[in-house]
């Protein structure tokens, strides 16, 4: 028997989001019709719609679905939107802000999900989505400035490459804080190339790696 994700979806939105005080239109919109079940390994789609992250695999997961709606509000998106996402998962967040209008780049770290993520977008023929296997917290600079950029995992500082590509007017939203402990979610708007800072709710994400810090800490070793 055909399962009818929909409803399932359309109860999420009901149940996990409306009721928890997530009023954008837009954003509801986007969360009862992206097919969050396709963005996880099939063995766990009879879970896509509960209120927790799942795991996608490499030790990353696909954040709960009130806090994708969450960062997605706080975010502001409007249709036309250059966004940047450092942290592309399973895709789900992009698939959400390209349903609104966006157009989305892309950057994770592990070429497996990049792959996998780009292999979904596809088959949903979701357009705007641009993905690269790369470093996060280099950003994407030949792209840059940006309307937007969304952080789905956490750094324990705001890399500061990833401001200096926030346009005039930008919003960055990101996790900040150590791995396995409280991290904060933050909101950051720019000003006259000012930054400031609202501390929004306490979260737990994944740590953000930096791929290159990691590289020359393994040649210094090595060469010491």
């Amino acid at each position: 028997m055909d399962i009818d994700y929909k409803v399932f979806a359309s109860g999420m939105v009901d149940e996990q989001l409306i009721t928890r005080s997530i009023t954008s239109r837009p954003v509801l919109d986007a969360m009862r019709s992206v097919p969050r079940h396709l963005f996880v390994p099939e063995r766990l789609r009879g879970d896509a719609y509960v209120d927790s992250p799942l795991p996608i695999g490499l030790g990353q997961t696909i954040s709960q679905p009130y806090i994708v709606a969450y960062m997605t509000e706080r975010l502001d998106p409007k249709p036309g939107m250059k966004i940047l996402e450092i942290g592309t998962g399973s895709g789900y967040q992009a698939a959400v802000l390209a349903h609104i209008g966006c157009e989305v780049f892309s950057i994770e770290l592990r070429e497996e999900l990049a792959a996998a993520a780009s292999k979904v977008f596809t088959s949903l023929n979701i357009r705007g989505v641009h993905v690269k296997c790369g470093d996060g917290f280099y950003g994407w600079p030949e792209e840059a400035p940006f309307d937007a950029v969304i952080v789905t995992a956490a750094p324990e500082d705001v890399p500061e490459r990833l401001t200096k590509q926030l346009a005039e007017g930008g919003r960055l939203i990101v996790p900040v804080g150590k791995a396995n402990s409280v991290q904060w979610l933050k909101l950051f708007s720019k000003a006259d190339g000012r930054l400031t800072e609202t501390e929004l709710i306490p979260v737990r994400f994944v740590p953000m790696v930096n791929a290159q810090a990691g590289r020359d800490q393994r040649r210094f070793i090595e060469e010491g």
